[in-house]
């Protein structure tokens, strides 16, 4: 597995060695002892697939109390995928990173404890797959504005997004729980 650190701490962008023919691929998205070796010791007890249309922004998702991590991929289409550093310790606190990941590049995102994350569908559709470290508990959700002028992402943005009206109600980054 390649992997490729970004400029947030503990977050990685993981490549998976594919292997091709003219049958098609196989790849390892996920094994225990690779992972280990790569510092990501965390137990995954929920696996999620999500499908969205173009232009549909989910995010920016964090649970407090029992917050996840997650790894991510898509296994069909394109997205952006967003992660904000929520730790206030970190020497990164309030910064994001976006990657794009896709059924055609294959990567996977790491996206440790303490952070937010999101991501806007940028094909016609997109299959997004993800393991979580942590149950879903809807009553320990937040959300941040995903448009929230501090923290000033770019989505690069083709449409007006599509929004849940959960997504439409986050708060501020200034306002936001976040871990100690």
């Amino acid at each position: 597995m390649n992997v490729l650190e970004t400029p947030l701490s503990g977050t990685l962008i993981l490549e998976p060695k594919v292997f091709e023919d003219e049958r098609g691929f196989f790849l390892e998205s996920y094994s225990e002892r690779v992972f280990a070796d790569l510092g990501i010791r965390e137990r995954f007890v929920q696996d999620n697939h999500s499908y969205s249309k173009r232009g549909v922004l989910r995010g920016l998702h964090y649970q407090v109390q029992k917050p996840q991590g997650k790894l991510v991929r898509v296994v069909s289409g394109e997205v952006l995928d967003v992660f904000v550093d929520l730790r206030r310790k970190s020497p990164t606190f309030g910064s994001w990173h976006a990657v794009r990941l896709s059924g055609e590049n294959r990567r996977l995102a790491w996206i440790p404890v303490g952070f937010a994350h999101g991501f806007e569908v940028l094909s016609e559709g997109a299959h997004v797959l993800y393991k979580s470290t942590e149950i879903y508990a809807p009553e320990l959700e937040r959300t941040i504005l995903w448009n929230d002028p501090d923290l000033k992402i770019n989505w690069e943005l083709a449409l007006e997004p599509v929004l849940s009206e959960k997504d439409k109600m986050g708060v501020q980054f200034r306002n936001a729980e976040v871990f100690e």
